[in-house]
This record gives structure tokens, sequence and C-alpha cells, in this order.
């Protein structure tokens, strides 16, 4: 279903206009910390940001990274960044190519000045990547989205190739969130009727064998239930169980602070479980009566050690990044003009947290993938303490 704000953002002028209108929401939910003002008209790489915010391309599809052979794949998908013992990172990305063993993910390593050093593949032979995961262990779960799919563990720094993890099912994965706490990993699976899954390793940081299960909820409380045949060798996870609830297309899920938040672009919802509680609850309703509509066909998800949620949109006229505070409060953060047909994915941040990394995945002829990969830099609330959530945590390059 969609909102009735994507019928007016046809053209970059329209975009300037409709967002020169919105007011200033600088010091949103009482937290002076947030900066976020009315967005400015898009700027030469075509997005729309706050006032004191830049945007470079680090990356086109099809073409060379900077400093290396390395040409960028095609369709950038789900990414993450992986702080090294430099004060560097790493941005790894997928690419949702559809061609059968086409996909795989791309690696950009960056120096502590966020400067391009090199970049190369970190898994080849897969298919549509969509999004997926950093682990506490510091590697990247890659999740292909078909019916057959499977997830893909990788080295950021490609000291090892990536390898499959049959044991967390065979399904159409979207993406996936571990829960350091309380050991477990949370899977979405982009189906109409898809599951929400938890996988719990018979040893933690080993993902070669454990349980799957699939989550029931009943009005706020969740239990969970096993999936007999994870392989799905006769019969598709998601109905192997149908006392299970289905979730309307399950997309970007994230793990911070005692709680997975995910979203559901079918039904334009942000979920919110506690995983020590097991209860569920909606954070943000975009069909709901008093919604702002900002936020439609939520897609890939980032939360940071402050709480904050910043989703991209699906396909649609106005693309956008969104903020979803604490307080369910819904702000836009930057709007992509110009590339019809294209969507944003790939949202992650650096370590510090002022730098984030986001893509336009089909470009701007939205057809053949040539997609671009952007960095925005800008007074994002950076890091609460010198403690960033563990998939960042520094480690030998």
């Amino acid at each position: 279903m969609a909102l009735s704000r994507r019928t007016f953002l046809s053209s970059s002028a329209a975009i300037a206009l409709a967002l020169a209108a919105r007011p200033n929401i600088a010091g949103a939910d009482g937290d002076q910390s947030l900066r976020f003002e009315p967005l400015l008209a898009p700027d030469a790489n075509g997005l729309a940001l706050p006032p004191g915010f830049t945007s470079r391309v680090v990356a086109r599809s099809g073409q060379p990274v900077a400093n290396s052979s390395y040409r960028w794949p095609i369709f950038p998908d789900g990414g993450a960044c992986f702080e090294t013992n430099d004060g560097g990172w790493y941005y790894v990305a997928n690419s949702e190519h559809p061609a059968v063993g086409e996909g795989g993910v791309g690696a950009i390593r960056f120096d502590r000045h966020g400067e391009i050093l090199r970049a190369r593949s970190i898994l080849t032979g897969t298919t549509n990547n969509c999004a997926g995961g950093p682990t506490p262990w510091r590697t990247w779960l890659s999740c292909e989205e078909i019916s057959t799919g499977l997830v893909w563990e990788c080295d950021p720094r490609g000291r090892f190739a990536g390898v499959a993890r049959p044991a967390l099912g065979t399904f159409k994965h979207e993406a996936v969130a571990v829960d350091s706490t309380r050991r477990r990993l949370y899977l979405t699976e982009d189906e109409p009727d898809g599951r929400l899954y938890r996988f719990t390793a018979r040893h933690h940081g080993d993902l070669r064998s454990g349980l799957l299960e699939a989550a029931r909820v009943d009005g706020k409380a969740v239990t969970w239930i096993e999936i007999p045949d994870p392989a799905a060798t006769a019969q598709p996870t998601r109905l192997q169980v149908p006392e299970t609830t289905p979730f309307q297309g399950g997309e970007g899920i994230w793990w911070t602070d005692g709680a997975i938040t995910f979203v559901t672009k079918r039904d334009h919802k942000v979920w919110r479980l506690d995983t020590e509680r097991e209860c569920i609850s909606v954070l943000h309703d975009a069909l709901a009566p008093g919604s702002n509509g900002v936020l439609g066909e939520p897609d890939n998800v980032t939360v940071t050690d402050r709480g904050d949620v910043f989703i991209t949109e699906d396909q649609g006229t106005d693309q956008q990044v969104v903020l979803v505070t604490r307080k369910g409060k819904v702000l836009p953060v930057l709007q992509l003009a110009g590339h019809p047909g294209s969507e944003l994915s790939g949202i992650a941040f650096s370590p510090s947290g002022r730098r984030m990394y986001i893509s336009s995945q089909r470009g701007t002829d939205g057809g053949p993938g040539l997609g671009i990969t952007y960095e925005v830099s800008g007074p994002f609330r950076g890091r609460q303490d010198d403690q960033w959530d563990s998939p960042h945590r520094r480690d030998h390059d």
C-alpha cells in the first residue's frame, strides 16, 4: 500500500520545495544532541542532506574502487563496518545480483582518516545476496534472498573464503542479527508470510550446528517452536510449523541494548522484540492513525548504541533514510533524487558514528544495477563512550 506522500515527490525541484517546508526538527524528543534540520536541495551527488552534512561517492558498480583494481559489484545491498587495529575500518556490501552464482560481497578498506586504501571481493559464487548482519566475532553474515538461500559467513579482511552455514536454514533470507548477551541469532524472511527465526548455536561463535526455531506471537508474548527440517528438503521452513506467526515481508534487523529491532515492508511496521522478557511490540506503524507518513516500505536497518534506529526505504519516489528515535518519533535524514526505480540500501556507520555509508542500488537509470555507494559525513550522534557495539571492535588487519 503506497503512502500518499509518494504522489508528489517526483522531481528534484519538487523534492527541494517539499523539504524546505518541513519544520525544524533539531532537538527532537527533547534530545539536544539530535541536530537534523529541514533537508536542503539535493547536492551534486543527488542527496538532499541536512545543513552541516556532506556527501562523496566512494564506489560505482562496474568501476575499480580507488587504489585497487577491484570493480565494485552491481546491485550493492546490505552492509556493515568493522574497525581495524589502526583506527581504520572496512565497509562490506552485498551484491544482490539475481543471476545464479553472480552475487557475493565486496569490501573497502579505509584508514583512520577515511581515505580508501584498497578493496577486494570476500565472497563469490552466490546468488541474490540481499542483507545480512555483523557478528561479535567480527565476521559478516551475507544472506541469499532466494527460496533455496543460505547464510554465508565472510571475513571482512579476506583471510578465509566465505563459507555456507546451512544450520541457519534454507529459505528466502533477508537479514540476521546477533544477541551477544544471550548468544542467539535472529533472522528475517522476505516472504508475504515469512517467519521470524531464532538460532542457538551448539557452541557460541560456531555456526556449523545448532537449533533453529520460529516465533509464535500471542498478544505481546513470544514463544519459540523448533523447525524440524532447517534444510527444507520436503517443505519450506515457514510452513513446517503452521502455528508460528507470519510476518509480512521481513527486512532489516539489528540487536542492541537487550532488544531486536526489525521491520516488515508490506505493512510498513517497525518492531521491537525484548529478548530477555520475550515480548514484542510495534515501535512504529506508518499506516496507523496519527502517523506522519514519513516512513514507508522499510528495508535495511542499523541501530546505534544510543538507540537511534536508521532505516532505508524500499522502492518509491522519495527514497529516504529515516530516523526512528527511542520515543518513536520519525524524522527524514536524507533523500535520494534523480534515481527513479532505484532504492537506498547498505546503511552502516563508521566506528566513530560520524560517517554513514549508503548505496543507490540501481543508480540513476534504475535498471542494469550500476549502483553508487556514498559516504555521508556530518554531526550524527557519535559514540556514547569509548565502547562501540561489539561487531565494530578492533581487530588486526
